[in-house]
């Protein structure tokens, strides 16, 4: 799995609620046609983010922090790590400049939660 896929899934998937069993029909007339499927709500990604922040021992700032927010979300922030995230997300700047990149990752990755429906304050996208 990807590094991004792992900081998706780590969000996304925290507040998936089980499926609620429905009765299964007994008989469906031939006629009706099945009903469309809601479109999923987005994630609230700093709801998220805020819940796992308070849980957690550490003061983590994941809303200036790529290293924070991967730290939320329960992987390795390494320089490694990030930097293969940098590859994964085309980062094309020295990422010996890790401070540069850092800021360019944590733009990104906010950024690609948004577009892959989740809700980020749009204070954090600019």
């Amino acid at each position: 799995m990807s590094i991004f896929g792992k900081i998706l899934g780590g969000i996304f998937n925290r507040k998936k609620k089980p499926a609620e069993a429905a009765p299964a029909p007994t008989a469906a007339p031939a006629a009706v046609e099945a009903a469309p499927v809601p479109a999923a709500e987005p994630v609230d990604v700093e709801a998220v983010l805020e819940e796992l922040a308070a849980a957690n021992p550490q003061k983590l700032n994941w809303r200036t922090s790529i290293v924070d927010l991967m730290k939320l979300v329960g992987m390795e922030s390494s320089l490694a790590e990030r930097k293969e995230l940098a590859d994964e997300l085309g980062y094309t700047g020295d990422k010996s400049d890790s401070a540069t990149m850092n800021i360019w990752l944590h733009k990104q990755v906010l950024a690609k939660l948004a577009a892959n429906g989740g809700k980020v304050p749009a204070d954090l996208l600019d």
